[in-house]
């Protein structure tokens, strides 16, 4: 039987697919601003700010003022972007997040590059692994996690006519680029990769190139993988999920994020109430992590393909 696969187009790092998308949202719609806590090149919005200057707030290394701030905006009617890194989009800031953005139901868009280890070298105090479950965990909050560049920039279009505040988590290394070109983004909806019958495999961010890297190297030893893009956390496709565990008998879930809290765990929880299944996870287990490489990191902590082919032959067996 034959699988379907994949082509990498050329790696690319997916925070310049959402500084691709924000600076086309700078010209289609008057009523977006960004700002930015003192990492504007590492959030690829300094196009945006030379476009729209009047429409940038550079506010320094202030992250909480700035979520007030894009919170104060909402009310005028503008739809504001913030940006920096994940860590500090989240664990800094959660309060501000949480009275003033989730709470109020303001329409923000929080914006968090440079998410789990793959932030590479800055080391622990930098990289966060626990925002997922943070953000996934406020009253009313959308949740994506995208897996590259056309995918970020679809998704950070989406977004802004979205009415609500959203979470959108991107990484700073380049990765496989695969999903088309201006293709859509529906909110909520999961994205079927590869049609399988013995195991499924939901992914997420940059372990969705992985698990298609899975899919094959199980394909070659005579086991049929299901492969599904999870890119909207919250809320969580749950008919997708249970309709493809029905289907297989048993799931590995793939993340760049701790085991507690993330995808793994929404999808756990999903199972247990509608379909109870096997499952295993691919997930940083309840660690912080060290300075490296971002590939040196991924291989360390378990989050490639090989990973993912262990546990597929590990739940494949539970059935």
């Amino acid at each position: 039987m034959t699988m379907k696969t994949y082509t990498n187009t050329g790696n690319k790092d997916t925070r310049s697919g959402f500084g691709a998308g924000l600076t086309q949202l700078g010209k289609e719609n008057d009523n977006v601003v960004a700002l930015c806590a003192d990492l504007t090149g590492s959030l690829k919005m300094d196009e945006f700010k030379a476009n729209h200057p009047e429409r940038f707030f550079q506010v320094g290394i202030a992250e909480a003022n700035m979520i007030g701030i894009a919170a104060g905006l909402t009310i005028g009617g503008k739809v504001p972007f913030t940006g920096t890194f994940a860590n500090f989009s989240t664990g800094r800031v959660y309060d501000q997040i949480r009275q003033s953005v989730a709470y109020s139901g303001k329409n923000v868009k929080i914006c968090a590059s440079h998410a789990g280890i793959t932030l590479g070298e800055d080391g622990a105090t930098h990289q966060i692994l626990e925002d997922i479950g943070l953000m996934k965990m406020l009253p009313g909050m959308t949740v994506i996690n995208t897996c590259d560049f056309n995918q970020t920039k679809a998704a950070t279009l989406a977004i802004a006519a979205h009415e609500g505040p959203v979470y959108l988590r991107f990484g700073r290394p380049k990765v496989p680029n695969f999903t088309p070109e201006n293709g859509t983004f529906e909110l909520g909806k999961a994205v079927h990769l590869i049609e399988g019958s013995d195991v499924t495999i939901i992914a997420t961010g940059h372990l969705v190139w992985e698990a298609l890297e899975a899919a094959k190297i199980l394909h070659d030893k005579g086991i049929s993988a299901e492969v599904i893009n999870i890119h909207t956390i919250k809320p969580l496709d749950e008919e997708a999920v249970v309709a493809s565990a029905k289907k297989t008998g048993c799931v590995v879930t793939a993340e760049e994020h701790n085991f507690l809290g993330g995808l793994g765990e929404s999808v756990a929880r999903t199972l247990a109430l509608h379909y109870p299944t096997p499952q295993e996870f691919v997930a940083t287990n309840d660690t912080f992590g060290e300075s490296g490489t971002p590939a040196q990191l991924m291989d360390k902590y378990g989050l490639n393909a090989e990973a993912i082919v262990s546990k597929a032959r590990k739940v494949v067996a539970r059935k």
